[in-house]
């Protein structure tokens, strides 16, 4: 399980499994020639694709950063993606169960990354994490219930209204800081109102000074992502995630950022550099 300590924080990758996207679709306009040196597909075209969930531990809180796939996907989607549903067990394997998480954070609506926002309970639905307090931008829950025809097979309303009927679930207006040192921000692009959530460790006297780390979430879904137009056709405002791009890379290579995949399963994290001839390259942790 890859762990990290970032400043007076805890990071722990906590993974809901793999599953399957298609090549042409994951990298968009990009050809197979180019994407296939960096990732390889199978017979038909997919990709395994990493489901990865961010822990983070404050010291007084736990906050979860997505919640994967779940365990509700209808037949046939669970037969195109498949449906690994192994988040509550690898969450226990970091010793917590989901009565300890305190904050979820979905940085967008997506049934991939929301899906164990709820779980089933006989003809209803009931929060996974029954003690939390779940965030993410109400632009984006409003986007999900007009069911447009681009889009709609990616919003599942039983992974988030309930939590809206419950009170569990704050719609954010923008950028915002959850708890001291974990804030959100928004890069349209992927969505208009995806959020990505950053972590500012603060320097605890050993030595290590302050850090910070970003999940990313889908501007960047994977190391193989970095250039700025290689942008997935699942994304509904390109050049806008090109302009995030920029942005977010404007502070995180001088400024050394841990950046966080949401999909990558072999390689969660890393600094974003440049290297001599000014291309981007992932650097180690």
């Amino acid at each position: 399980m890859n762990r990290i300590t970032l400043g007076n924080f805890e990071l722990t990758i906590v993974s809901d499994g793999t599953y399957y996207l298609d090549g042409g679709a994951f990298f968009g306009v990009v050809p197979k020639p180019m994407w296939s040196t960096k990732a390889t597909p199978d017979d038909q075209n997919r990709l395994d694709a990493g489901l990865n969930s961010l822990l983070i531990r404050t010291g007084d809180k736990n906050i979860l950063v997505e919640t994967g796939i779940g365990n509700k996907l209808p037949e046939k989607m669970a037969q195109i993606y498949k449906q690994p549903a192994q988040l509550l067990d690898n969450l226990h394997g970091a010793g917590l169960a989901p009565e300890d998480i305190d904050i979820v954070i979905n940085t967008h609506l997506h049934f991939d990354h929301c899906g164990w926002n709820t779980v089933r309970r006989g003809d209803g639905f009931a929060p996974t994490f029954p003690k939390a307090k779940y965030y993410v931008q109400r632009g984006e829950w409003e986007h999900g219930r007009r069911q447009l025809e681009r889009d709609a097979v990616s919003y599942m309303s039983p992974n988030y209204d309930p939590l809206l009927q419950t009170g569990q679930m704050e719609l954010l207006d923008g950028d915002r800081e959850i708890v001291p040192g974990v804030s959100v921000k928004v890069f349209r692009g992927h969505t208009a109102h995806m959020q990505a959530v950053i972590v500012e460790g603060r320097a605890d006297g050993s030595g290590g000074g302050n850090k910070t780390a970003c999940y990313i979430s889908d501007l960047i879904p994977t190391s193989a992502h970095l250039d700025l137009t290689w942008v997935m056709a699942f994304d509904l405002y390109p050049l806008d995630t090109i302009e995030s791009k920029k942005k977010y890379y404007a502070r995180a290579i001088p400024e050394r950022w841990l950046t966080v995949f949401t999909h990558d399963h072999n390689t969660p994290w890393g600094h974003v550099e440049k290297n001599e001839k000014g291309r981007l390259i992932l650097g180690s942790v």
